[in-house]
């Protein structure tokens, strides 16, 4: 009869933490052999990637995407730390757009992961920001979307677009797979700044993209304007709009993670190469290569001067939140010109 529970052992800067992890060999990952999606194989994983994963969320506020009937059941996204949890268990407030608000995860060291694992947690979305600037992101987001219609290597060919604009601005930049489609493009940059301002700096790195590759990159928030192309998708950068973590699991039958690369490695790599059994080998191997992510905070000025350039003015927000000042109509164009001219319906 398998254990109901282990009691693992997890060191970390303050001491040792036990934390119980119950249905240990309850399945998580249908793709998988037998015997190596199992649920105590997800803390054993994040375990084995203890350093890169807190590099990620480190002080972070964090939403736990949790799976209780494993990757192919339904996701309960987790924005407030349940009653019961351990004391030493750390937290943030943040703000929400409709106003409310919630006591998120606050992850410190690999315990807090673990934590979340027993919860059924299988990646992790932290804010841009951390808790003693909640409102002032310290991580620009690039989230690159395949659309359909496209591939991989469309997806890399404008992640090097990206890093090529980055270049030119003295801005070094870390790519990472997505764990599903896409890659994502990070890199860190000085507090100060407002969501409203560096979620403008991710407008204008889309638009640039796409004025530079308009037959693979889009900017167009609406999906009939998009086409077969890749999308920028800037709105990750808006408050409360959060990705999956470098390291995080993804809710694929195959465990797939978002995994961090270098940009060398990029063009020769695929979504399917790092799983939680591939990325604990390449850990062990190479370490975190991003660790030199927290080294450098850029500012934010050249972005912010390239965006008042394009003179194209506010892009549309996600429904959720309140009309914001200088945004466009929000309404899907094809609508639009209905309203503007009944002829274009017959």
């Amino acid at each position: 009869m398998a254990s109901p529970f282990v009691e693992v052992v997890v060191e970390t800067p303050t001491g040792e933490r036990i934390i119980k992890v119950t249905n240990p060999d309850r399945t998580y990952f249908s793709g998988l052999p037998e015997g190596r999606g199992r649920k105590i194989d997800l803390v054993e994983y994040y375990l084995a990637v203890g350093e890169g994963i807190v590099r990620a969320l480190r002080e972070r506020p964090t939403v736990l995407k949790r799976h209780p009937e494993g990757a192919d059941g339904e996701a309960i996204y987790t924005k407030r730390v349940p009653k019961g949890a351990p004391p030493w268990i750390e937290t943030a407030t943040v703000h929400f757009p409709s106003g409310r608000s919630a006591t998120e995860l606050c992850p410190v060291d690999v315990a807090h992961v673990v934590y979340g694992v027993q919860m059924s947690t299988l990646d992790f979305h932290p804010w841009p920001s951390r808790r003693d600037h909640v409102e002032s992101p310290d991580e620009l987001r690039i989230d690159l979307d395949p659309m359909p219609g496209t591939d991989w290597d469309d997806v890399v060919e404008v992640a090097l677009e990206v890093k090529e604009l980055f270049d030119e601005l003295g801005m070094v930049s870390f790519p990472k797979t997505s764990g599903s489609k896409g890659v994502h493009v990070y890199l860190r940059c000085k507090t100060g700044y407002t969501f409203t301002e560096v979620r403008h700096c991710a407008v204008a790195v889309a638009r640039e993209i796409e004025r530079r590759r308009p037959e693979i990159a889009t900017a167009k928030w609406w999906k009939e304007e998009r086409g077969e192309r890749v999308f920028l998708d800037f709105n990750r950068m808006a408050r409360d709009q959060t990705i999956a973590s470098a390291y995080s699991v993804r809710a694929r039958p195959q465990a797939t993670v978002s995994a961090p690369i270098t940009w060398d490695e990029l063009p020769d790599c695929e979504i399917g190469d790092f799983d939680i059994w591939t990325m604990r080998e390449r850990f062990a191997a190479l370490g975190d290569v991003h660790a030199a992510i927290d080294d450098v905070a850029h500012d934010m000025a050249p972005l912010l001067e390239l965006y008042e350039r394009q003179g194209d003015g506010e892009a549309p927000f996600p429904p959720q939140f309140a009309k914001q000042e200088g945004e466009p109509l929000r309404v899907q164009p094809s609508r639009a010109k209905k309203a503007v001219d009944p002829a274009a319906s017959d």
